[in-house]
């Protein structure tokens, strides 16, 4: 159970942490320091719409492998759905 606040033990740890504090803030000086900021997005936009590199001789081995049922085990069906949760198809 709460027990009644009494009101005056709360005052006085105010009344002390008021006492502590010095007059008001010092107003901040005033700065006319330019804040503009310059990008250059040629670059991202470049890299952006270059072609995706492929690796033609890796993409030849998967497909010989998939035609020899090299890959249609147990556990690499099971890595696949995994990755394709993971990862999207």
């Amino acid at each position: 159970m709460i027990e009644k606040i009494d009101i005056s033990q709360i005052q006085e740890p105010l009344e002390k942490a008021s006492s502590k504090q010095s007059g008001p803030a010092s107003p901040v000086p005033k700065n006319n320091a330019d804040v503009s900021v310059q990008v250059d997005y040629a670059s991202l936009i470049e890299q952006a719409t270059r072609p995706i590199q492929t690796d033609t001789e890796a993409i030849q081995k998967v497909r010989m492998l998939l035609k020899s049922g090299q890959l249609e085990s147990p556990e690499n069906i099971l890595e696949a759905a995994k990755n394709m949760v993971m990862f999207g198809i």
